[in-house]
């Protein structure tokens, strides 16, 4: 039996490299889909690539008053199984370059306000969250000090949330990728990657993987060797993982700066 034939997702950040091939596999699937995302150039270009036509919302999620204009598109539409908070940005340079306002509005406040506005729309349905993190909310890394801020702030808001809703009908899971050919890593990040010998991910790949979890009871998934490991050994050791980056910082400093051309 296919879980997902039926079943309603609202997929953020849907044009993003990981958001269209999991829309993609959605739709494969058999899923009704809600997209949004900030163009709707690019929605319509995803509309006509998948197998079951979708329904597409382009909005700001930044804006609580398009939040709330989306939760009721859904529930004109019979409301929602599945919100899946893909929509991200990353930046990368040393801490005094940060803009700081963007990343912890798109990635941290929006995915927790949209769960806590969706929250009684799931409750109905014994729906899912899923939260896309990243192996950077695990481990603090330099070059990412505001990306890396949100997506453990992120990390935290799930594990709170999947304990405060364990008694409930309502699983709330957290996905997290590492590095991924997508478009959010700039050219100096994928070229950082392959000096430090860094291996990254095809979005298909992580897109297959999310499917999986959502399909599954497990609550966290971390993708990635050694990424896991170091998830897990920063957790308990985080002076070997220290030394470990330290090593490398010199070419991680040069590249941030932009000096490596």
């Amino acid at each position: 039996m296919n879980f997902l034939a039926g079943k309603t997702v609202l997929l953020t950040g849907a044009t993003g490299g990981i958001g269209a091939e999991v829309a993609r596999k959605l739709s494969a699937a058999g899923a009704r889909l809600i997209l949004t995302g900030r163009s709707a150039t690019k929605l319509k270009v995803l509309q006509h690539q998948l197998a079951v036509e979708p329904l597409m919302y382009c909005c700001d999620l930044t804006s609580t008053a398009e939040q709330q204009d989306l939760l009721q598109f859904c529930q004109q539409h019979g409301g929602i199984d599945v919100l899946i908070n893909n929509a991200g940005i990353s930046q990368f340079g040393l801490c005094q370059q940060q803009q700081f306002n963007d990343l912890i509005s798109i990635n941290l406040l929006v995915p927790m306000q949209l769960c806590q506005l969706f929250l009684p729309v799931l409750r109905q349905r014994k729906g899912q969250i899923v939260n896309v993190g990243s192996a950077f909310g695990s481990i603090g890394h330099p070059g990412f000090t505001g990306y890396c801020a949100t997506k453990f702030g992120l990390r935290g808001f799930t594990e709170a949330l999947q304990r405060e809703l364990a008694g409930s009908d309502i699983q709330v899971k957290y996905f997290a990728p590492r590095a991924t050919e997508t478009s959010i890593n700039s050219s100096d990040v994928v070229q950082l990657n392959q000096q430090l010998g860094n291996s990254m991910d095809s979005p298909v790949w992580v897109a297959e993987e999310l499917i999986k979890q959502l399909k599954s009871n497990e609550l966290r998934r971390f993708l990635g060797w050694p990424e896991r490991i170091f998830v897990r050994l920063n957790g308990v050791f985080p002076a070997l993982v220290d030394m470990a980056l330290k090593s490398k910082l010199t070419v991680i400093e040069l590249f941030a700066e932009g000096k490596n051309h």
